[in-house]
């Protein structure tokens, strides 16, 4: 739903940052900031600088920065909405009812009845557990060595014997039978009659990252097939977007996820203290579930199974991770079978050193490639190398090739130079795919010449928000439009549009922007430390070097795109350069 600026900037305003944080971060006041330890990466020595003036936050260690709603966006992975409804609650303002149309209000009407089954369930469920009834099931998870804060925590309960227990209980709260056959808990047919989905069995409640029950996983007591069963698909829940456990681990703080095969994984890993613990739902991992986790982290530790089913799940999902964004790395379970099993045998110290040890997932493909050859026979070595070369030509960068090439060189002893050979050969082999050394591309220099301009560009804009009359000069001389990198065009319109109605906020500028990083470049451009021992008359000198190469490169710019035969055009950039030539800035 669409939320005024108006009302955003009210409620941004009406909440301070240093009361909002300090309830996540110990905060300590030093000179106009207050400080504490980043929550975003591990640190010893606070660099963490949260500013009540402008309303913003910035770590100089790991370059993390923003304002309030980027702040609970990072920390508690909230979505912009739910950061503003949190904000809006704290605050007392009431955010404006979404608007639906008649079939979209009886869609969402029925969507929250179908969740509200789901919440029943799972309360009912719960209480059987504790029942004599439930006696052998409770018996199961206390025998798996789970403690009784973990099933509470994670909801875990039980089915009974009887095949209609909970749809009968579920008729007494009021529901009809088209809602209960909806909520995939109860199936229907004519010669069976009316029965539950799942009897006789442990429950794990299936919850998405909201904390909502969208379905649930069910282990059979005894003998019966299947083990394991799940919930069918429904409108609420869908086995391709949604993770086991990622309701906790989306706020574990940790700098991985740690992906697992089983329900029980999950549970015995937060339980140790690795609350940074995933599951797939029953199916091998998906493209959905690589970009869900790429909202929470940057690498994923896999801890499938050691047996050989879990090889071939791992070798399947490392492609998925990558193609997300995602660095992968291979967790080594063996002699056991799963993290469960490890846990109970080694114990949680054991289990991290085997997660410090992961290895490098490209390294583990080549490792069980190597299974597919006998590396005594001449023959069969120069096979695996040839395939091997092949796979590292998916390395398009020449350094990341190179590094690999060195790894596997001396993993499997033989030369650096031949095996490098080799992947050149077999790059141009594969219709002229060749990873020989090459020149910079146009693209490539032009990105290093615009590294400079950027940050002479973003230097200004640091001038600007810091010290209002240096904001006056650069103003007078220096047109947002003269500002070539996109980001620093937008900051500069809207820090200009501020100075002319009198205003000064940076941290409203932070809200303008819907992607977090670029929202972290403007928060780093707004708490820049600038040089404090600086002369008038150096500041002024390299106020007027900073400006001229501002007004250089939007020349260039300018001058790049013009039309040869636009005569008034090259007119007015001629002026233009004239007038650059005789530019001389004064602080007076």
């Amino acid at each position: 739903m669409y939320y005024p600026d108006e009302l955003v900037e009210e409620i941004r305003s009406r909440n301070d940052i240093v009361d909002v944080i300090s309830t996540y971060v110990k905060l300590k006041r030093k000179g106009n900031s207050y400080f504490g330890l980043c929550p975003f990466h591990n640190e010893k020595s606070p660099s963490f600088s949260v500013s009540q003036d402008k309303q913003m936050y910035y770590c100089f260690g790991c370059g993390a920065g923003g304002n309030l709603f980027t702040f609970l966006m990072n920390y508690e992975n909230y979505t912009f909405p739910e950061a503003l409804k949190v904000l809006a609650n704290r605050c007392g303002v009431e955010l404006p009812k979404e608007e639906y149309s008649p079939e979209a209000k009886r869609q969402a009407d029925f969507k929250s009845m179908l969740l509200r089954i789901q919440k029943e369930a799972a309360t009912y469920y719960f209480y059987q557990l504790k029942r004599e009834s439930g006696k052998q099931a409770y018996g199961y998870l206390r025998g798996r060595g789970l403690l009784d804060e973990t099933i509470r925590r994670f909801g875990l309960g039980y089915s009974s014997k009887f095949s209609n227990d909970l749809y009968q209980f579920l008729k007494g709260k009021g529901y009809s039978d088209e809602a209960l056959k909806e909520s995939g808990l109860v199936t229907m047919d004519e010669k069976r009659g009316v029965y539950d989905k799942f009897w006789n069995r442990v429950m794990f409640p299936i919850m998405d990252a909201n904390h909502r029950v969208i379905g649930f996983g069910g282990r059979v007591m005894g003998d019966g097939k299947p083990k394991y069963l799940n919930s069918p698909e429904t409108r609420i829940f869908d086995k391709s977007r949604n993770l086991y456990g990622l309701n906790l681990a989306r706020s574990s703080r940790k700098p991985d996820i740690i992906i697992c095969e089983g329900y029980m994984d999950v549970i015995a890993l937060h339980q140790a203290g690795f609350s940074q613990a995933v599951a797939s739902l029953g199916t091998a991992l998906t493209s959905q579930q690589c970009l869900l986790l790429k909202r929470y982290t940057s690498q994923v530790l896999i801890t499938y199974d050691s047996d050989e089913a879990g090889t071939k799940a791992a070798l399947r999902a490392i492609p998925l991770l990558k193609e997300a964004g995602l660095t992968a790395r291979v967790v080594n379970m063996k002699p056991y079978k799963d993290p469960d099993e490890f846990i109970r045998n080694l114990g949680a110290e054991a289990f991290q050193e085997r997660l410090n040890e992961a290895r490098n997932s490209f390294l583990f493909e080549v490792e069980v490639l190597e299974h597919s050859y006998d590396l005594r026979d001449p023959a069969g070595k120069t096979a695996f190398f040839e395939e091997t070369a092949t796979r590292l030509l998916e390395f398009g960068e020449e350094l990341e090739r190179n590094n690999y090439i060195e790894a596997i060189a001396q993993k499997y002893g033989t030369g650096y130079q031949s095996l490098k050979q080799l992947v050149e050969r077999r790059g141009a082999a594969l219709g002229g795919v060749t990873p020989l050394p090459r020149p910079r591309t146009s693209g490539e220099r032009r990105k290093e010449k615009e590294e400079e301009p950027e940050k002479a560009q973003r230097l200004l804009l640091t001038w600007f928000i810091s010290d209002e009359r240096l904001a006056g000069i650069i103003r007078r001389y220096v047109e947002p439009e003269e500002f070539t990198d996109p980001l620093c065009r937008q900051v500069a319109e809207i820090l200009y549009q501020q100075q002319r109605e009198g205003i000064r906020n940076p941290a409203a500028i932070i809200t303008r922007f819907e992607d977090l990083g670029e929202q972290q470049q403007v928060a780093a451009m707004f708490n820049a430390v600038l040089k404090q021992d600086e002369t008038p008359e150096e500041t002024e000198k390299a106020l007027q070097e900073k400006i001229k190469r501002v007004k250089q490169d939007s020349l260039a710019w300018e001058t790049k795109g013009l039309d040869s035969a636009d005569m008034a055009g090259l007119q007015r950039l001629l002026a233009k350069k004239r007038e650059l030539e005789r530019l001389h800035i004064s602080l007076d």
